[in-house]
């Protein structure tokens, strides 16, 4: 019996450290940038995007469709790197294993 209290122990401090380690993902930023740095997206690690910079120069009213791709490719580049940012930080915890739904 006292195994089974020494593992549910663990397991209970197991699950407090990845808690805190979803909210710190939370505090954690990405960036996603696509034409050379002319549109960026700031993401934070639970993939809510924060920001959105377009330079200047990637407007071009005669090409709307570039504008939008760019915007499409910097919101991909953020959420792959949101993708990695968790599995980095809560990895640890699921043995790379991705659990759907965790993050």
């Amino acid at each position: 019996m006292g195994n089974m209290n020494q593992m549910m122990k663990q397991v209970k401090k197991m699950q407090e450290q990845m808690m805190k380690a979803q909210e710190e993902l939370q505090n954690k930023t990405v960036e996603g940038t696509a034409g050379g740095g002319v549109v960026s997206v700031t993401m934070s690690g639970d993939k809510k995007v924060l920001d959105v910079k377009i330079k200047p120069e990637a407007v071009d009213p005669d090409d709307v469709d570039m504008l939008q791709d760019l915007v499409l490719t910097a919101v991909n580049d953020a959420l792959t790197k949101a993708d990695e940012l968790a599995n980095q930080d809560l990895g640890r915890f699921t043995g790379g294993m991705n659990i759907p739904g965790l993050f």
